[in-house]
């Protein structure tokens, strides 16, 4: 069996989706295609069902999905284990983390790091789900759950706050203004519930009933840009919506949800020099920028 053929399985597995997979290999779709369906051939089993909206696992393709990720996690720790014998402070660190904390709060800060290691690269990995650091998916995940599994190492990142928002000059915000509506009246802008990768992003368990959104996405991104727009109102992330000076908190006292971060990462992975910078870095960032994350509620 081709190690190769493995490696292009697992990324498969992970992305779900055959062109994410392709891209990330640095392959033609048709190539992993192809890798793929030689090595069903060769176990003579069908490893992913295939359909429209992407690559899902067989049994058959879990069971090999636990044991290739064993074989890379201990090829990776030998690696690890011989990266530990050498000095310089350089490598890779892949972070796994969510789509509005990657590019409204990390990206725009990290800058100081690349000052303080230039020989330390990183990547985001953001995704409609959480990161697995039990799948060697990444070597530090910031997820919203706290994991169960106790072989991970895993400490509180920092809490964040979430309120509701409308930009201020739309007809939306005006109308606010005026009529003061009930919470279940306004023009809701929210998640796709059945997409939801995490409870703690159903935001509507904490408010009132009956409310039914005008717009949904399961990117948080394009939550903010319809509620930038005028398209209604929303929960946002403080750290993203109070960056936008067109954005205003309404129903302050009414509305406040607040989450948690937490880091994890494998054992093996925290004793890298690089890791544990970028680890140390992130737990500094957090500290240093607690007034963005829950920052002050308006005077009026």
């Amino acid at each position: 069996m081709n190690w190769e053929d493995i490696k292009i399985f697992l990324e498969v597995a992970r992305a779900e989706k055959l062109s994410q997979a392709a891209m990330r290999l640095n392959k033609d779709a048709s190539t992993v295609s192809r890798r793929i369906h030689k090595l069903e051939e060769q176990l003579a089993t069908k490893l992913f069902e295939r359909s429209i909206d992407g690559h899902v696992l067989t049994l058959d393709g879990e069971q090999l999905l636990a044991s290739a990720s064993m074989m890379e996690q201990q090829a990776t720790n030998a690696f690890n284990h011989i990266a530990l014998e050498k000095t310089d402070e350089s490598g890779l660190v892949r972070i796994g983390l969510t789509e509005a904390l990657a590019s409204y709060f990390l990206t725009p800060n990290l800058s100081l790091f690349y000052q303080q290691h230039p020989n330390i690269d990183i990547d985001l990995l953001h995704s409609s789900r959480d990161v697995k650091i039990s799948r060697n998916e990444a070597d530090i995940a910031i997820s919203l759950e706290k994991p169960n599994n106790t072989s991970m190492i895993v400490t509180k990142l920092c809490d964040y706050q979430l309120n509701l928002y409308v930009n201020k000059y739309s007809e939306v915000g005006k109308t606010i203004d005026d009529n003061n509506l009930p919470i279940n009246q306004l023009p809701w802008v929210s998640y796709v519930d059945s997409l939801l990768f995490t409870e703690q992003l159903a935001y509507f368990n904490e408010l009132t009933e009956n409310i039914v959104p005008v717009f949904r996405s399961n990117s948080v991104i394009s939550q903010y840009q319809a509620i930038k727009h005028g398209l209604g109102v929303g929960i946002l992330p403080c750290f993203l919506a109070e960056q936008d000076p067109d954005l205003k908190q309404i129903y302050c006292r009414e509305i406040e949800i607040a989450r948690t971060f937490y880091l994890i990462t494998h054992p093996e992975c925290k004793r890298l020099a690089r890791v544990a910078f970028v680890w140390d870095f992130l737990k500094a960032l957090c500290l240093d920028k607690a007034n963005i994350l829950i920052p002050q509620k308006p005077t009026n």
